[in-house]
């Protein structure tokens, strides 16, 4: 995942880390809206995604 977000800040020019802030935040929340990305990262990892065993 953050070499995804590494790729969509490649090419901006930062003139203040303020604004690298800003710039990162934004492109995280717009993964929020994109499960199938999120998915694919999950799944790169090798990794199950499984909710808490009952008591």
């Amino acid at each position: 995942m953050t070499a995804h977000a590494k790729r969509s800040l490649a090419n901006l020019a930062v003139v203040a880390l303020d604004r690298l802030q800003t710039l990162v935040r934004n492109r995280l929340k717009r993964l929020q809206y994109r499960p199938a990305t999120l998915d694919g990262f999950i799944t790169g990892t090798g990794l199950a995604l499984d909710g808490p065993e009952p008591p």
